[in-house]
């Protein structure tokens, strides 16, 4: 059992990767207000640090995330000022995934439900044991899950959103990867190596144009199609210059490994 000043995530770093384990264990590590701001502090540290190439993020003890901290909530019911600052950082740290330059893997197991099913869903990737359950229950408990509804409905579309929403129910591993939730599952005991296959896979590609793609990809998924096209379009023109880009056509031309300039 974890004792309260024990830090609330966990920082790891070897060969480029860093990870980031949830450590609040013996309660399915909630997204407490510690545990988003000691997340959203990770996460700026990280972001100026070209020798990172890959984030993992993880749970310790038998689950993912179960989501917010229904105790600490409900000792805060009527103070609305203190609830909108926990969304509102909720929110912010959401977003700091996907304005981070690096990619963000999720290694998920056991459960990751309400806050922490969003917090898959807002990973650029994401693996799950096969034991994994998802589910978006606050209509249960009488609170709808509206904030998660907004990671988890831009992986998995309308319909099957609204089915999770409105019910409650759980879905396994392996619908959350039939309907797009996640991006592999594996076997509990494969799940660490299918995570580092991922991240040696990444770790291969040039920093520049990895970080220079994520930013340009989430800039255009919420525009209309025109705009879209857009800022794409300039995104390659400025790709284009990038010297690994003229290394890679070099390579890919020469019918050999490029040798990034920004690795």
């Amino acid at each position: 059992m974890n004792a309260p000043d024990q830090p609330y995530v966990l920082r790891e770093e070897r060969d480029g990767v860093v990870s980031l384990t949830l450590n609040r264990g013996e309660r399915f590590n909630p997204l407490s207000t510690g545990m988003i701001l000691a997340l959203l502090e990770a996460f700026r540290s990280i972001a100026d640090h070209a020798s990172i190439r890959v984030v993992v993020l993880a749970g310790m003890g038998r689950g993912f995330c179960a989501g917010h901290d229904l105790k600490e909530m409900q000792a805060h019911a009527k103070d609305s000022a203190w609830l909108t600052t926990l969304f509102d950082s909720c929110s912010d740290l959401m977003m700091a995934i996907t304005r981070l330059p690096q990619p963000v893997i999720a290694k998920v197991h056991g459960i990751a439900t309400a806050a922490g099913c969003q917090l898959t869903s807002m990973c650029d990737l994401a693996v799950a044991s096969d034991d994994t359950r998802f589910a978006l229950p606050g209509v249960n408990i009488g609170l709808f899950c509206s904030t998660p509804a907004v990671g988890v409905a831009r992986n998995i579309g309308r319909k099957r959103a609204m089915e999770m929403l409105l019910t409650g129910e759980t879905i396994d591993a392996r619908t959350a990867l039939a309907w797009g939730l996640v991006n592999r599952v594996v076997p509990g005991d494969q799940l660490d190596a299918e995570v580092a296959r991922l991240t040696d896979l990444i770790k291969s590609k040039s920093t520049a144009v990895v970080a220079m793609g994520k930013k340009t990809f989430y800039q255009q998924i919420e525009m209309g199609l025109a705009g879209a096209y857009s800022v794409t379009g300039e995104a390659m023109t400025c790709n284009m210059g990038l010297p690994d880009a003229d290394e890679g056509i070099d390579a890919f031309l020469a019918k050999r490994p490029p040798r990034w300039k920004n690795i």
